[in-house]
């Protein structure tokens, strides 16, 4: 190997090390707390306070784990359950409302079109918090407050997947398909749900994730609309436990295993979906 071919195989070589040292730091910024809420899962409440965290003695996971769901009356259960309920259902909805309102934006051609759309990308940049107090006003009009509905319905629309939605449809449905669909007798509904729903499907499925990972995060709206414990996510009732731990610290150990717990779904959701989560990410460079 010559002098020039080793001077040009050294830069390459200094900046796979740096990418490779950025991504290991990366890598282990992310998973640190992990680690941490898994070994502090598996310990008493006094080995909690201890520095001996990291070793193998205090191991009582299978006692956390069933202190869980008996405290409180098995409070923890049905908060499991209320963020199944919003989390889930209110992320699959919302991801075919998102869609539907996708598509329309990109194949339809209505009056103020773009200038609807802008303010759909307006409603990106507002933060949810400031939206909590109009919505609980309206909610309160309605008679929803402290019900499972003033949770549930906001979640339902989402601005941000009403851009991805409409990315999709440019990218994975063509204009050409969606007229031979319409030749054939088809009308705009079957079109849509038994030829263009079908090819949103990574799409969709992207849109799913970003709820599902927003609304079981939610944990504001929550706190403002109810105040019937057995209406909570997990997300407001361990806020509450861990407010009364400073009083009760038999508290800890069950929030932090609840807080364990509660990672368990996302992981979940993203594992079993990552190979549709990857190719609607890419569909904006799909034409």
């Amino acid at each position: 190997m010559s002098a020039t071919d080793s001077s040009l195989l050294r830069p390459k070589l200094l900046g796979r090390a740096t990418v490779n040292v950025v991504v290991a730091i990366s890598v282990l910024y992310t998973l640190l707390p992990v680690m941490w809420l898994v070994l502090a899962a598996s310990k008493d409440r006094d080995a909690l306070f201890s520095s001996d965290l990291l070793s193998l003695s205090d191991f009582s996971f299978a006692q956390n784990l069933a202190d869980l769901f008996a405290m409180d009356g098995g409070l923890y259960g049905r908060w499991y359950v209320n963020s199944l309920l919003y989390a889930v259902l209110g992320a699959a909805v919302g991801a075919l409302v998102s869609v539907a309102c996708g598509y329309a934006f990109d194949k339809y051609r209505f009056r103020h079109k773009e200038k609807l759309f802008g303010l759909v990308l307006a409603a990106v940049m507002v933060p949810q918090t400031v939206l909590a107090l109009p919505l609980y006003l309206m909610a309160s009009e309605a008679g929803l407050v402290n019900t499972f509905w003033a949770v549930f319905i906001p979640v339902l629309f989402n601005p941000f997947g009403v851009y991805l939605g409409r990315i999709f449809a440019r990218g994975y449905v063509p204009d050409e398909v969606l007229e031979a669909a319409r030749v054939d007798g088809a009308g705009e509904l079957t079109t849509y749900a038994r030829v263009a729903l079908r090819m949103l499907g990574p799409g969709l499925i992207t849109v799913f994730l970003f709820q599902l990972t927003a609304i079981w995060n939610n944990f504001f709206l929550p706190m403002v609309m109810l105040s019937d414990q057995d209406l909570y996510p997990v997300s407001l009732g361990l806020y509450q436990w861990n407010s009364s731990a400073s009083v009760s610290p038999e508290y800890y150990p069950v929030v932090i295993m609840g807080s364990l717990l509660a990672v368990v779904p996302l992981i979940l959701a993203f594992v079993l979906l990552q190979r549709f989560w990857r190719s609607g990410l890419t569909a904006g460079a799909v034409k």
